[in-house]
C-alpha cells in the first residue's frame, strides 16, 4: 500500500497556497482495474499522452522568467476556432511528485484565467490479487465567477467521463500488454501522394534485404500512427513492441531514410533529466556543447550516451504536427524512480518499488549527489539528508525501503532518485555509426571538420596481408590486385555478419569497428578461415590481425567519420606483431567476459597465448599481450 506520511507531505505542500475565502472543489474517481500497478504506471504516468487522450489542450511553455526546481511558466487557450484563440489560461507548474509505481501528483498556480489553483493525484494501489485499485483525485479552486460555473460542468461532468474512458482503455492496453509507443488510428493519415510513395518503396525495400513483415508495420504505423508515437520514432522500442530484431528494425529505419520514407534526427541528450535539448538533421549540425535549460547546466557531448538516432515521417508521405500537452510527467523521465519537493527543515517519506542496480540521490541546486545501491537483501529503511554535502560511501538498500529524505538546507529542494543505467533501447550514435549499413547508406554523416567527440568503448580491429609484396611480384600486378580486392570482401563480409563497419582500408590493410569486442575476435576469426582455405585452385592468403578495444575519439577525416586515440593507435600496432595465422588481442580483450566465454567453449580448438611485448610508441613498459590461434579443424568449420 502506498504510506499515508508521502500522502500527508503533498497535501502540506500544496493546500498552503490555496486562498482563504475561495471555495475548493474535490473530485474524487475510483476504479478496479484487472492490471497490476507495473503494468500500468507506464500508461497512466504518460501524462502528455494521458492529457492528449483526455481532451486538454495543447500547452507552450513561457520562458520569460528564470524558475528554480524545475518549475515551469505554461499556458494554453481552452478554446480555440481555426486562426482564433479564446480563453487564454496561464499558470506556473510546480515539478511533478511521483513514487514508482505507485504515486503522482502536480500542483499548478494559475495567473490568468478562471482557475486559481489546480492539484492533481493519481494512486495505483496493489490489491491482493495482484490488480489494482485506481484513483484520481483534483483538487481545483476557481479565480472567478465564470471559474465556479465552469469547474462543475467542464471537470465534474465532462473530465469525469474522460477519466473513466481513459483508465479503462489503459487497463485494457496493459492487460493486452500492448506498447504505449505504439497507438494506431483507423483512419489514414498520409500525404498526399503518400501511399504511392510507400507501396513504390516496398520493392526497393524487399531487393535491399528488409522483411516483408517488418515493411507491413512500419507502413501501418507511418499511416495509422498518431502524432506523438511519430514524433519521436525509437527503432529499438519498435522492435521491442514488434517482437522482432533489432538490428532489422534498425536497418529497415536507415534503409527507409534513404528512400525519403523517414528523417532521420539527432537527439543531443542531457545527461541528467536525459532530455532532448537539441534535435540536429545531421551529425554536422551537432553541437559539442549544449545548455539544458530544465537542469540549469551545460554538457558535452558523447556519442555513448548523449546522442541518440530517433526517426519520424518524411512530409512527402505523412505530416507530423509537433503537439505537447505536458511537459513533466513521471514518463518523460522513466529513470526516476521516486521525486519529490521538500520544503526547508522538512522530510518526506517514500517507499518505492526499486529494481536491483545503482542509483544516486540528487537535488538540483546542490552540487555531487548520494551514490546508492540496490540488491534484494538490502536495508529496508534509511535517511537521506540534503546538507550542502553528501555522505560518503555506497549504501545498499532492499527493493522496497522505506527512504526518508530530509531538507536541512535554508531552501527548498527536490529529491530526485534515479536509476545510473541508461535505456538499453536507445539506438546511439557510437552504435549505429559503427555498423557497416549506417556507413554504407549515409557515406555522407560526419562531424565538422573541427569538431572531436567521445565514443566511449570502441573496439578496433586493424587487419593487414602477410606477404602481399611477394604475391605482386610473383603473380603480377592486376591479379594480385584482384587477389586483394577479393580478401577485402571476404573481410567485409565477416565484419557485416559481426555487427561491425569498415571505416577505411589502407594499401591492403583494413580499419574496423565494432562496440563488442567478442564480435571483433568472431569476424576476425571467421576472415582468416576463409582465406586459409579459399575456394577454387587459389592459393591460401595469411591474414595479420590485431585488435584493442578502449574509449576513442570521432573526428572527420577525408570527408568521412573517423576514430583517433591511443585505443586506435595500440590496434594498429598489435597487426605488426601477428603472425598470420594469429589474432594478436590486448589484455583487456582477452579478459573481456564475452571473449573469455567464447574461447572456453572453443577450447578444444582455439587457444590464447600469453606473451609479454614492447611495442612501439608504447615505451614505458612491456604489454601483456595475447596471440588467439585456431586449430585446423576450426578453421575448417568455420570456412565450412
Amino acid at each position: 500500500m502506498v504510506n499515508q506520511s508521502k500522502l500527508r507531505t503533498i497535501e502540506m505542500s500544496t493546500s498552503g497556497a490555496v486562498v482563504t475565502g475561495h471555495r475548493e472543489f474535490h473530485y474524487r474517481w475510483v476504479w478496479h482495474l484487472k492490471s497490476s500497478p507495473e503494468m500500468l504506471w507506464p500508461l497512466v504516468s504518460n501524462t502528455d499522452r494521458f492529457n492528449r487522450d483526455t481532451h486538454v489542450p495543447k500547452i507552450a511553455q513561457i520562458t520569460d522568467e528564470a524558475l528554480s526546481n524545475g518549475r515551469r511558466k505554461l499556458q494554453m487557450h481552452r478554446i480555440t476556432l481555426g486562426p482564433l484563440k479564446l480563453v487564454p489560461i496561464v499558470w506556473y507548474e510546480e515539478p511533478f511528485e511521483w513514487m514508482q509505481p505507485h504515486r503522482f501528483g502536480v500542483v499548478r498556480n494559475y495567473i490568468k484565467g478562471p482557475v486559481r489553483q489546480m492539484r492533481v493525484q493519481a494512486d495505483l494501489n496493489r490489491l491482493p490479487d495482484n490488480s489494482t485499485e485506481a484513483i484520481y483525485q483534483v483538487w481545483i479552486t476557481p479565480a472567478n465567477l465564470l471559474g465556479y460555473a465552469a469547474i462543475p460542468f467542464q471537470v465534474g461532468l465532462l473530465s469525469a467521463r474522460d477519466f473513466k474512458r481513459v483508465f479503462h482503455a489503459y487497463d485494457r492496453l496493459a492487460w493486452e500488454n500492448r506498447r504505449p509507443e505504439i497507438q494506431l488510428a483507423p483512419a489514414s493519415r498520409l500525404s498526399s501522394g503518400g501511399r504511392e510513395r510507400l507501396m513504390r518503396s516496398r520493392v526497393g525495400l524487399r531487393a535491399q534485404g528488409a522483411d516483408e513483415r517488418l515493411i507491413d508495420q512500419l507502413f501501418d504505423i507511418i499511416e495509422h500512427g498518431d502524432d506523438l508515437t511519430l514524433m519521436r520514432l525509437r527503432p529499438y522500442a519498435l522492435a521491442d513492441a514488434w517482437g522482432a530484431d533489432r538490428r532489422a528494425v534498425l536497418t529497415l529505419c536507415l534503409l527507409a531514410t534513404r528512400a525519403n520514407l523517414l528523417d532521420l534526427r539527432w537527439e543531443l541528450l542531457c545527461p541528467q533529466c536525459r532530455g532532448a535539448n537539441e534535435v540536429d538533421g545531421h551529425l554536422e549540425d551537432v553541437n559539442p556543447l549544449v545548455h539544458c535549460k530544465s537542469c540549469n547546466i551545460d554538457y558535452e557531448v558523447n556519442f555513448e550516451y548523449s546522442v541518440e538516432l530517433t526517426f519520424r515521417p518524411n512530409d512527402s508521405v505523412r505530416v507530423v504536427e509537433d503537439t505537447l500537452f505536458c511537459m513533466g510527467g513521471p514518463q518523460v523521465t522513466p529513470h526516476i524512480a521516486t521525486q519529490g519537493m521538500v520544503a526547508p527543515g522538512e522530510s518526506l517519506l517514500v517507499e518505492p518499488e526499486l529494481e536491483p542496480g545503482r542509483y544516486r540521490v540528487r537535488t538540483m541546486t546542490l552540487q555531487g549527489a548520494q551514490p546508492i545501491r540496490v540488491e534484494e537483501d538490502g536495508l529496508a529503511e534509511i535517511v537521506i539528508a540534503a546538507s550542502g554535502h553528501w555522505h560518503g560511501g555506497e549504501p545498499v538498500l532492499g527493493t522496497r525501503p522505506r527512504i526518508t529524505f530530509e531538507n536541512t538546507t535554508a531552501d527548498a529542494q527536490l529529491f530526485i532518485m534515479e536509476r545510473l543505467s541508461w535505456s538499453d533501447q536507445a539506438a546511439t550514435a557510437a552504435e549505429v555509426t559503427s555498423l557497416q549499413v549506417f556507413r554504407d547508406l549515409f557515406s555522407n554523416e560526419a562531424l565538422r571538420s573541427n569538431i572531436q567527440m567521445s565514443v566511449g568503448g570502441m573496439t578496433v580491429m586493424f587487419t593487414d596481408l602477410r606477404g602481399s609484396t611477394r604475391m605482386y611480384r610473383e603473380i603480377g600486378d592486376a591479379p594480385a590486385f584482384g587477389r586483394v580486392m577479393d580478401h577485402f570482401e571476404v573481410i567485409r563480409q565477416a565484419v557485416i555478419a559481426h555487427d561491425g563497419a569498415i571505416v577505411k582500408t589502407l594499401g591492403d590493410a583494413v580499419m574496423a569497428v565494432f562496440r563488442r569486442p567478442v564480435n571483433a575476435v568472431l569476424a576476425a576469426m571467421e576472415a582468416q578461415a576463409a582465406l586459409a582455405q579459399p575456394e577454387g585452385a587459389r592459393e591460401p592468403l595469411a591474414l595479420k590481425v590485431g585488435i584493442n578495444t578502449g574509449p576513442a575519439i570521432a573526428v572527420t577525416l577525408n570527408e568521412r567519420l573517423d576514430y583517433f586515440g591511443t585505443t586506435v593507435n595500440l590496434a594498429a600496432r598489435l597487426t605488426e606483431t601477428s603472425e598470420g595465422s594469429d589474432i594478436v588481442v590486448s589484455d583487456v580483450v582477452r579478459h573481456d567476459p564475452e571473449v573469455a566465454h567464447m574461447l572456453d567453449l572453443r577450447d578444444v580448438t582455439c587457444f590464447a597465448q600469453s606473451f609479454a611485448m614492447q611495442i612501439r610508441g608504447f615505451d614505458d613498459a612491456p604489454l601483456r599481450l595475447y596471440r588467439i590461434g585456431l586449430t585446423q579443424l576450426n578453421q575448417r568449420q568455420l570456412s565450412g
